[in-house]
C-alpha cells in the first residue's frame, strides 16, 4: 500500500505514445480503508485508519487525509495518533476486503489473462495480447479504473509503462485516483529528477548511504560511477540499482502464484531482552514454518532471520543451507545461530521473524546424505497427529512446559545439538 499522500499527484490527461508500454501496475486507493467507507460515507474526507489499538496494534491502512499527518501504514497505532490525534480508527474486516480484492482482480483476468497479483490490492498486468480486443494499454487503464470504480464503487491508480518498475513508480506519482503514461522514450526523463527512495530496493539505511555521497535523485545514481556506487552499497545492489535508474528492468509478468517464501513473525506486547524468551519464541515460528512447508510440498535452501529492537531497527540475517528442508528443528538452529550475536548485549527486541526462501518443491530428486532424516520423520508423524486431533494436540516440548521447564529445555538444547 501507497504511502503517498497525494501532494505530489502526476497524471496523464491527453493523448500521449503509449505503443511501447504493454506493462500496467494497478494499485488500489487505500484499500482497506476505501472498503470501509462504503458502508461508512459519512466518514470520506475525514482522517480514518484501520488497524489494531491494543498492546502494539500497527496502521494496516490509512486514508489520504490522515496520511497529510505523516501517518502510514506499518506505522504503530501509538505514534499514529500522535501524529493525527483526530483519527477515527476502524478494526477492519479482512474477510470483507478479500471478496473485494477478489472482485477487482476477476475485472483484470477479464481484459488480459496475463495478471500478476502482488498483494491483496495490487497487481500487474502485460496487455501486449489484448490490444486487438480492449484498445491501447492507456485505453485499457483507462477501461479498468472506470470498471472498477462502476462494479465496486472503489477508486485505483494505474501506472503504465514500458517495464513492471517504471509501471510501479508512475502509479504510485498517479495516487490517488488517477492514470500516469510513460512513454518508452521519455522513461529516462521521468526517473532522474525523482528521489532516490523511488528506486526498488532503496530504504532507509540504503538512502542515507548514498545521501552521505551527496546522492539525492535516481539521476544522481545513474551518474555515479560504477565503482564508487559498488564501495557504497555492494556489487549487487550497485549493478541492480544502475540498471534500475536507466529504467532498465527485464523482468516479465508471471501469472503463476507460486510462493517465493513461507515465513511467520510475532511482534511482542512487551520487549524481550532474555535470550531464551527470545529463542522460545523464534522455536515457535520455525515450528510454524516448517508445518507451512510441508502441506505446501516444498522445501527451502535459505533461512532468514528479522529482529527489530526497542527503538525500531530492524536487522536481517539469512543462511543458505547445503541442502534445502522443510524440518522445523533446521530452520530453528540456522535462525538461532544467526540470532546468537545480535542478542548477546542485552538489546530489547520487538519483533522477530523467520522465514524459507529460495523454494523447490519436496518431490524433486533427493540427496544422497540427508541430515535431517530423523527430524523429518518425527515431524511428519506429528503432523499426522495434528491431522486426525488438531493443532494443539502435540507441540515441541519447549512451547508446552512451564516457563522454568522451557528456559532449561532451550539451556540443554542449544542450536546444533540432536
Amino acid at each position: 500500500m501507497s504511502k503517498q499522500d497525494g501532494s505530489s499527484r502526476q497524471v496523464t490527461t491527453g493523448p500521449v505514445d503509449d505503443s511501447a508500454t504493454p506493462i500496467l501496475h494497478v494499485d488500489m486507493d487505500a484499500f482497506f480503508v476505501s472498503v470501509e467507507l462504503l458502508s461508512r460515507p459519512e466518514l470520506r474526507g475525514k482522517p480514518v485508519l484501520v488497524g489494531g489499538t491494543a498492546g502494539r496494534g500497527v496502521v494496516s491502512a490509512a486514508s489520504y487525509e490522515a496520511r497529510k499527518y505523516g501517518v502510514n501504514s506499518a506505522m504503530p497505532m501509538s505514534m499514529a495518533l500522535r501524529l493525527c490525534p483526530n483519527a477515527i480508527v476502524l478494526r477492519g474486516d479482512h474477510g470483507r476486503y478479500s471478496e473485494y480484492s477478489k472482485r477487482v482482480m476477476a475485472i483484470f483476468e477479464s481484459l488480459t489473462p496475463e495478471v500478476e497479483p502482488l498483494s491483496i490490492d495490487e497487481a500487474f498486468l502485460d496487455v501486449s495480447g489484448a490490444r486487438r480486443l480492449h484498445g491501447s494499454p492507456a485505453e485499457i487503464a483507462w477501461t479498468i479504473r472506470e470498471r472498477v470504480r462502476r462494479e465496486t464503487g472503489l477508486t485505483c491508480s494505474v501506472g503504465v509503462a514500458a517495464t513492471k518498475f517504471v509501471a510501479k513508480v508512475a502509479s504510485s506519482r498517479a495516487k490517488p485516483d488517477g492514470l500516469l503514461v510513460v512513454p518508452a522514450t521519455d522513461t529516462v526523463a521521468f526517473l532522474h529528477p525523482l528521489p532516490i527512495a523511488a528506486l526498488w530496493g532503496v530504504g532507509r539505511v540504503t538512502e542515507e548511504s548514498l545521501a552521505r555521497l551527496g546522492l539525492r535523485t535516481v539521476g544522481d545514481v545513474a551518474a555515479m560511477p560504477a565503482d564508487a556506487l559498488e564501495r557504497a552499497v555492494g556489487p549487487a545492489l550497485a549493478t541492480r540499482l544502475a540498471s534500475l535508474a536507466m529504467g532498465r528492468d527485464p523482468r516479465r509478468v508471471v501469472t503463476g502464484r507460486e510462493e517465493r517464501s513461507i515465513g511467520h513473525e510475532s511482534t511482542f506486547l512487551h520487549d524481550l531482552v532474555d535470550p531464551d524468551e527470545i529463542r522460545r519464541e523464534l522455536l515457535r515460528l520455525a515450528d510454524n514454518v516448517g508445518v507451512r512447508l510441508r502441506r505446501a510440498g516444498l522445501l527451502g535452501r535459505t533461512v532468514v532471520l528479522k529482529v527489530r529492537y526497542g527503538d525500531f531497527r530492524t536487522v536481517t540475517r539469512s543462511r543458505t543451507l547445503a541442502e534445502p528442508t522443510d524440518v522445523a528443528r533446521r530452520i530453528y538452529e540456522e535462525a538461532a545461530a544467526a540470532l546468537g550475536p545480535l542478542i548477546d548485549d542485552g538489546e530489547r527486541v520487538r519483533l522477530i521473524g523467520v522465514r524459507a526462501e529460495q523454494l523447490r518443491p519436496s518431490g524433486d530428486a533427493a540427496a544422497l546424505w540427508d541430515p535431517d532424516e530423523e527430524w523429518r520423520d518425527a515431524e511428519r508423524a506429528v503432523d499426522e497427529v495434528v491431522a486426525r486431533f488438531g493443532r494443539g494436540a502435540v507441540r515441541p516440548a519447549a512451547l508446552v512446559r512451564s516457563d522454568a521447564e522451557r528456559t532449561e529445555w532451550v539451556r540443554r538444547n542449544p542450536p546444533g545439538t540432536s
